[in-house]
């Protein structure tokens, strides 16, 4: 008796499902909130808009993922099939019935940022000033 291999066909639905959380606390480095600039063509003459990323994510903090992932798969017959498998929550709500299914968890590289509003004023007293400005000095 021999041994059995796998089959693997790319077009084959294995049914695997990726849930993302917290997309509205994703992160562009530098500029990029003002400079990227994302495209949609509503199929009418005319209809191509460009969004700036800081107008889609305040939108639809989902969008940008969605567009990051979908532009990065290979445009073939499988794309649009394999996108209704990614669910793509912006914070920690996720159905239950969802959550009951997941099986593995995938670690988060980096931490998220703290917001400089997040960080309470006692915290924020303790950081060492490089600089003392004056009290009429205005900041531009």
């Amino acid at each position: 008796m021999g041994l059995y291999k796998p089959i693997y066909h790319p077009l084959n639905d294995c049914g695997d499902h990726v849930i993302i959380i917290n997309s509205k606390e994703i992160a562009l480095r530098g500029d990029e909130w003002q400079k990227r600039v994302y495209f949609h063509h509503n199929t009418y003459h005319g209809g191509a808009t460009w969004t700036l990323a800081w107008e889609l994510h305040s939108k639809d903090p989902t969008m940008i993922v969605k567009k990051a992932v979908y532009s990065s798969m290979t445009g073939n017959l499988q794309r649009r099939q394999t996108m209704q498998r990614l669910h793509i929550f912006s914070d920690e709500n996720i159905p239950q019935d969802m959550l009951e299914n997941v099986s593995n968890q995938i670690k988060q590289l980096k931490l998220v940022p703290v917001k400089l509003y997040d960080i309470p004023q006692e915290e924020k007293d303790k950081i060492p000033r490089l600089i003392k400005y004056p009290i009429n000095y205005q900041l531009k």
